[in-house]
């Protein structure tokens, strides 16, 4: 399995997690120039950015440390585009969660930055 195959394969059990989590996946893979966000959700009322990681050991550290301060800005430049491409509201209430999946399992870690500019 190629690099995309294997992120497409724990994206798909990232959103099934969610999904069985009461999140609503509104998009998967929504990309705009030079950001990328792996899944957009609704979890009551935030619309939440989801970056998923996959580690099969932690040898090279968590999924959440692999979620660096520069990949946090690309995810909040998507969340921006996203607002404006479907003209929802500044005032939005947005949230940025990680889905880990690792040896242990999945571990969603909820509002896990804050917003970047």
């Amino acid at each position: 399995m190629n690099n995309r195959q294997t992120g497409s394969l724990y994206e798909d059990k990232a959103a099934q997690y969610l999904a069985s989590s009461g999140y609503s996946i509104l998009e998967r893979n929504y990309r705009c120039r030079r950001a990328e966000a792996d899944l957009v959700a609704r979890e009551g009322k935030y619309l939440v950015f989801v970056e998923v990681k996959q580690r099969s050991s932690l040898r090279c550290g968590s999924g959440m440390e692999a979620v660096t301060p520069e990949k946090q800005k690309r995810i909040c430049r998507a969340a921006r585009s996203y607002l404006y491409r479907y003209r929802l509201s500044a005032r939005t209430p947005v949230r940025f969660d990680v889905v880990s999946c690792g040896p242990d399992g999945i571990t969603l870690i909820r509002n896990a930055f804050e917003w970047l500019d």
